[in-house]
């Protein structure tokens, strides 16, 4: 789909302080360590809302009392994220007339978590969830995108897309511990208002065939099944980039500019395959899994926001997201002057 006239004003991140590094997880004596994490999914450090001596603890064997101990809210993850978000944009929570809220692992299942974040920024506006898994803040753009053809967005709109999913993992189990870290972003976009940062295109694709291959049941731990659902990132990934790579380049040959590819924040090493798959350089890539692990929705939205003051004009910026579902979207950025 066609999103020009789609801006994004702002974006903005947040990642809470406590750190689960290779050696923490290794001291839970869960069959685990520095070595075999970088050899299967190559990341070194994540971050959670935890307490660290809860997870030594309990193993968070019960995530109703995962949810309990958790230092932070999505709420309030949401909150520091829009700010940050709000503050890049030169903006105030009054001015904002549509929160849009979505990811992995809602606190509640009602009221939206849209609407909590909005009520803790101030902001008296409408407030949907649009929630599709890791893939959720392409899932947002393509359909305000949509929206915005029709003339239907307020001036600008706060995505926030909390994702503190540690509070559901089961750390007595390797497979899934090493993945998961949390972080939240936000963005704000408008129709009306031109920036700097215009959304020239968005996808989104589902195979709902595929739905039992990521799960996280009300009130029990994540569990995928990791090796198809890594492949079947993979595939769609590269079909998304594949799709999109020919007009960036031709843009970017015209602007000056330099393409970017950000991608779904699973992995390293399902990264590095799609890139070594598309003969980009290391120099196009830019990830932060190795520092922060699979953020969900967050992980996406929050590189593009680590990256934000570094992008140049002319840069074509190619983001695939995929999640459960089975979900993919895409969405590429072209930066003004």
């Amino acid at each position: 789909m066609s999103a020009r006239g789609l801006h994004v004003h702002g974006v903005g991140h947040f990642h809470p302080e406590n750190v689960l590094d290779n050696r923490f997880l290794e001291e839970l004596d869960i069959g685990t360590n520095e070595e075999w994490i970088l050899e299967r999914v190559g990341i070194r450090t994540r971050r959670t809302v935890l307490p660290l001596d809860y997870i030594r603890k309990t193993r968070n064997v019960d995530v109703r009392a995962g949810q309990e101990a958790a230092l932070y809210s999505n709420v309030e993850t949401g909150r520091r994220a829009a700010l940050h978000a709000l503050s890049r944009a030169g903006l105030q929570p009054s001015d904002i007339g549509l929160v849009v809220a979505g990811g992995c692992c809602p606190e509640m299942a009602i009221p939206s978590e849209s609407c909590r974040i909005a009520a803790a920024l101030g902001i008296e506006a409408p407030g949907i969830d649009v929630n599709s898994a890791c893939s959720s803040f392409g899932a947002q753009l393509h359909l305000l995108a949509g929206l915005a053809r029709g003339g239907a967005l307020p001036r600008f709109v706060l995505i926030v897309n909390p994702e503190n999913t540690t509070r559901v993992i089961d750390y007595s189990d390797r497979a899934t511990t090493v993945l998961w870290g949390d972080g939240t972003s936000a963005a704000v976009v408008s129709a009306e208002e031109p920036a700097r940062v215009a959304i020239v295109s968005t996808t989104l694709a589902s195979s709902p065939s595929g739905w039992q291959a990521v799960i996280i049941p009300r009130s029990g731990h994540f569990a995928q099944q990791g090796n198809a659902v890594q492949r079947f990132a993979i595939k769609t990934s590269i079909g998304c980039l594949e799709g999109m790579l020919p007009a960036a380049r031709a843009r970017a040959a015209e602007t000056g500019g330099t393409v970017r590819f950000i991608g779904h924040q699973a992995n390293r090493l399902m990264l590095d395959g799609i890139v070594r798959r598309l003969a980009l350089d290391d120099a196009q890539h830019w990830h932060n899994v190795v520092d922060y692990g699979n953020t969900g929705a967050a992980g996406a939205p929050t590189v593009l926001s680590q990256h934000w003051d570094e992008l140049a004009a002319g840069d074509q910026i190619c983001l695939v997201v995929v999640g459960a579902g089975l979900t993919w979207s895409s969405v590429h950025l072209e930066v003004g002057k």
